[in-house]
């Protein structure tokens, strides 16, 4: 047995390992490749503050703060969904599934089209939101307990009520404020800042730290509340702190990119076919994610004849594997 369990733990770290020098790799391959492909010197020069004719506009204030954007916000929606999951004991459990990024999505598209908002307001706007509906999500599914399966059913309900509203607010839009809505609801790192980047940089270095203390017993409740609860787990104060903290950095994350599909959705599960049974998935899982985001970006950007926002190829990987999920479950008669 502790053999076993040794061989997980070297197992997670050498997967660890693979999933860092892997982001490290895509992270300088979004700085040194684009219209203009700069030296990995130049480009070293840039981060260390020195002045490079062309590359300190070009990397510096470009693609820079896009690639740092990129890895904190799928380090959150990764490290945000695989809590979901882990939480509910259901791959379904998904803050995109479930609602939570529809209530930050809707809140935005009204904020853009009736109340003319931009920038930090938008922002604001759509953190709150997103705090809400998960709290609204909570409350409803909340008899002597939160069931998994009650809460996710209540999350796709409320998911396709707000999905409803964003459609009816998108059809009251006129043309500019339509562009600007679509833009922010497709996921996207175009025009990223340093400005999108400090928000939800704070949020993380408050929040991961606080979700990442909560491992053991978040490790503990997909054995159920009453196993969770002899084995010393406070149920209902864990859930509501990693609930809380999870949904907030995936409203921020969404308040600085936009709703990027299914990152939240895929980085767990990939996780845990890379890991393997028995190990933590939060640190894999948030590393899958920002792999996810920096890949899907350079593939938008770089591999296509025309170039698509990060939200349309992350959709265009997840939507077969949701397609899977849904034909498996329903092979295995609603076993998830």
């Amino acid at each position: 047995m502790v053999a076993g369990r040794r061989r997980r733990a070297r197992r997670r770290a050498s997967i660890v390992g693979v999933l860092l020098v892997l982001a490290a790799a895509l992270f300088a391959a979004s700085l040194v490749y684009g219209r203009t492909v700069y030296p990995i010197g130049d480009v070293w020069a840039v981060i260390r503050g020195e002045e490079v004719p062309g590359a300190t506009f070009t990397v510096g204030r470009l693609r820079l703060p896009r690639a740092v954007l990129a890895v904190i916000a799928g380090f959150a929606f990764g490290l945000g969904g695989v809590t979901f999951q882990t939480m509910l004991r259901n791959p379904l459990a998904s803050p995109d599934i479930i609602g939570i990024t529809g209530g930050a999505s809707a809140a935005a598209t009204i904020g853009i089209v009736f109340f003319s908002l931009e920038g930090a307001q938008i922002s604001v706007l759509a953190i709150v939101a997103g705090l809400m509906v998960a709290m609204v999500i909570y409350a409803l599914s909340f008899k002597d307990g939160v069931a998994g399966i009650r809460l996710i059913l209540i999350g796709i309900g409320i998911a396709a009520m707000l999905e409803s509203v964003t459609t009816y607010v998108l059809s009251k839009a006129g043309q500019w404020d339509l562009q600007e809505a679509l833009r922010w609801l497709t996921g996207s790192l175009n025009g990223s800042s340093w400005s999108d980047v400090v928000p939800l940089l704070v949020a993380s270095l408050v929040l991961v730290p606080l979700l990442l203390s909560r491992t053991g017993a978040l490790g503990t409740l997909p054995l159920g509340d009453d196993t969770a609860a002899a084995l010393g787990t406070r149920v209902e104060a864990t859930r509501l702190v990693v609930v809380l903290a999870a949904v907030g950095l995936i409203a921020f994350a969404t308040a600085a990119t936009g709703p990027i599909a299914f990152v939240a959705f895929l980085a767990g599960p990939i996780a845990a076919r890379l890991v393997g049974p028995g190990a933590s998935l939060l640190v894999p899982a948030a590393l899958v994610g920002a792999v996810l985001v920096l890949l899907a970006d350079l593939v938008g950007q770089y591999a296509l004849d025309t170039r698509y926002p990060v939200g349309v190829v992350t959709g265009v990987l997840g939507a077969p594997y949701l397609v899977y999920l849904i034909v498996r479950t329903n092979r295995a008669g609603g076993n998830l």
